[in-house]
């Protein structure tokens, strides 16, 4: 009776110490205001996004839930793992939304943010940040152009990036562009890849663009 006690106590103590307990850790967190193209009003709507490069032990899958607050304003977002966009840069994860957006379409608040970051076990971390972006563009709006194999950007922001969409219409590729024109199979894209859009960046000022979709097949 004792051997099986202590073989029942060893097999749950293998089994607790294989379940990381440690807290994801937000390494680095920012909001955008991004300017998307209305073809209906012909001119570019404002809208915001929130990103954050994060960690956990147990692999970026292990993380569930995203929140953001504006405690003086009493705000909250909850971005869940099937909602978020994820994607890779320099070996690093970010995770978010482009659709952070205010009731009525009103102007995000300014000041202090803060980000929660919660994973499967339940244990959370949380991270404060300043949200302070000029109220105008500093570019005019950029463009993309696709036609027989090529692409072709009119830019004056100093990051831009293709992002790559499937048939269901979800973000399953980024591709940082080191030049204005090229050849589309010069980039590597997946074979579920249908259609990409310009993602138009200026680092210093935290303000993008993001044109329409354009088809490749």
């Amino acid at each position: 009776m004792k051997g099986l006690f202590f073989i029942v106590m060893l097999g749950l103590s293998l089994v607790y110490s294989s379940c990381s307990r440690s807290e994801p850790r937000i390494l680095y967190g920012f909001m955008e205001k991004t300017y998307h193209w209305d073809w209906d009003t012909e001119r570019a709507e404002r809208r915001y996004s929130f990103f954050i490069l994060c960690e956990d032990d147990d692999g970026i899958e292990n993380l569930s839930e995203l929140y953001l607050f504006h405690d003086r304003e009493g705000l909250r977002w909850r971005i869940t793992s099937g909602d978020w966009i994820q994607f890779e840069e320099g070996g690093r994860t970010w995770i978010g939304s482009r659709h952070i957006a205010m009731h009525a379409g009103e102007h995000l608040p300014r000041g202090q943010f803060r980000a929660v970051l919660v994973n499967m076990g339940g244990e959370r971390t949380e991270r404060n940040f300043t949200f302070d972006v000029p109220e105008d563009p500093p570019h005019p709006f950029p463009s993309l152009h696709i036609l027989d194999g090529l692409f072709r950007i009119d830019s004056l922001y100093p990051v831009n990036r293709l992002l790559c969409y499937d048939e269901q219409g979800h973000v399953i590729q980024t591709i940082t562009l080191t030049a204005a024109t090229g050849y589309l199979s010069d980039l590597n894209l997946s074979h579920n890849v249908i259609g990409v859009s310009l993602w138009a960046e200026d680092p210093l000022y935290r303000i993008s663009a993001l044109t329409e979709v354009a088809a490749i097949r």
